[in-house]
C-alpha cells in the first residue's frame, strides 16, 4: 500500500499518538480535534508551522515504523528529519558495506546519478517545448564522478529555458524558488525514508560531502526525481500560481503518485524511489552492477 506524506503546517497544533493513529488537535485556546490519521497509512510527516508540539509517544510510534519526520525552517527549507535507527533486517551489514565503498564505485554510481537527472531535465524541457538537446549531449558525456561537472553546466542552461531567462535559482527566495523548496522537502522525506528503509546510513553519501549535512546520501539520490517536482511547479505557474497555498501544496505533494515507466512495469514516483535506494544496498552488497531507474522521469 502506498504511503501518504502528511504535511503540518497551521501553527498552534499538537500532535499525539492515540489508538493507532496520529491525532491533531488545536493547542490555541480550547483545545479540538482537527483531524487523525491511521499511523500505518503515514510514509512521511513534514512539520511545516510555529508553534507545533508532540509527544515522545508519537515520535516512537513513527520511528517503529520507519517514518521520517522532516523538520522545516525558514523559507520551507529542511531544519533537520528523525528517522528509525533499526530500517532493515540487514541494516548493520549494509551500513558496513556502505562505509567499505572504494571511490571508483562511488564516482561510477554519481555519474550514473547525474547523467538520470540531465536525462530527466532533458524530458521536461521536451515537454514543454524548449530546446533540450545540450542536456541530452551532456547526459551522454557525464566522466566518472561527473569530473567535468556537466551537472552545474546543465543547470545554468535548465533553469532559464525552463523558468524564463530572468529566473535565479534561490533557496532563499520568494515566488517559484518557496514552491520549489517546499517540493523538494516533500521529495526528501520519501527518498530518506526508502533510504532507512533500505538498511543505509543517511549521511555516508557518494558525492555530498558537506560535514554539517546529515542527510548526504538521502541528497545524492534526490537528484534524479527533482524535475517532477519542477513539472509541477512549471504547471502551477503556467496557471498564474506562484505562491504556496493550501492548493499548490497538495498539487505539488500529489507528484510523488504520479506514475512513471520502469523496467518491471509501471508504478508511483514513490515505488520508483524505493527501488533505487534499494538497488544502491544490493550494489554495495556485491549483488548487482547498476542502479534501478525509471525509464522516463516526467509523465507524458
Amino acid at each position: 500500500m502506498l504511503k501518504r506524506v502528511i504535511e503540518i503546517s497551521s501553527d498552534s497544533c499538537f500532535l499525539f499518538k492515540e489508538r493507532g493513529s496520529m491525532v491533531i488537535q488545536s493547542s490555541d485556546g480550547e483545545r479540538r480535534e482537527i483531524g487523525r490519521v491511521p499511523l500505518d497509512d503515514i510514509g512521511a510527516l513534514v512539520g511545516n508551522a510555529h508553534g507545533l508540539s508532540y509527544t515522545n509517544n508519537l515520535l516512537v510510534a513513527l520511528a517503529e515504523r520507519g517514518v521520517p519526520f522532516v523538520l522545516c525552517g525558514a523559507n520551507h527549507n529542511v531544519a533537520g528529519v528523525l528517522w528509525s535507527t533499526d530500517g532493515h533486517h540487514l541494516q548493520s551489514a549494509r551500513i558496513e558495506a556502505q562505509l567499505g565503498v572504494k571511490l571508483p564505485l562511488k564516482k561510477r554510481l554519481w555519474a550514473s546519478i547525474i547523467a538520470r537527472k540531465l536525462c530527466a531535465q532533458a524530458q521536461l524541457l521536451e515537454i514543454v517545448n524548449c530546446d533540450y538537446n545540450y542536456l541530452v549531449r551532456l547526459a551522454e558525456t557525464v566522466k566518472s564522478g561527473d569530473s567535468t561537472n556537466n551537472e552545474a553546466l546543465g543547470s545554468r542552461y535548465y533553469w532559464p529555458m525552463l523558468f524564463g531567462h530572468g529566473f535565479l535559482r534561490d533557496r532563499s527566495s520568494d515566488g517559484i524558488n518557496s514552491m520549489l523548496n517546499y517540493g523538494y522537502t516533500v521529495l526528501r522525506a520519501a527518498v530518506a525514508r526508502a533510504v532507512v528503509a533500505a538498511g543505509l546510513h543517511p549521511s555516508v553519501g557518494l558525492h555530498h560531502s558537506n560535514d554539517s549535512n546529515p542527510f548526504r546520501l538521502v541528497d545524492d539520490l534526490i537528484e534524479p526525481f527533482r524535475s517532477s517536482i519542477d513539472h509541477a511547479v512549471y504547471r502551477l505557474a503556467q496557471l498564474n500560481c506562484t505562491e504556496l497555498t493550501k492548493e499548490s501544496k497538495k498539487d505539488i505533494a500529489q507528484t510523488l503518485f504520479n506514475d512513471l515507466p520502469g523496467l518491471s512495469g509501471t508504478s508511483p514516483i514513490y515505488v520508483h524511489i524505493q527501488n533505487l535506494a534499494m538497488s544502491l544496498g544490493q550494489v554495495f552488497m556485491g549483488e548487482r552492477e547498476n542502479l534501478i531507474f525509471p525509464t522516463r522521469f516526467i509523465p507524458q
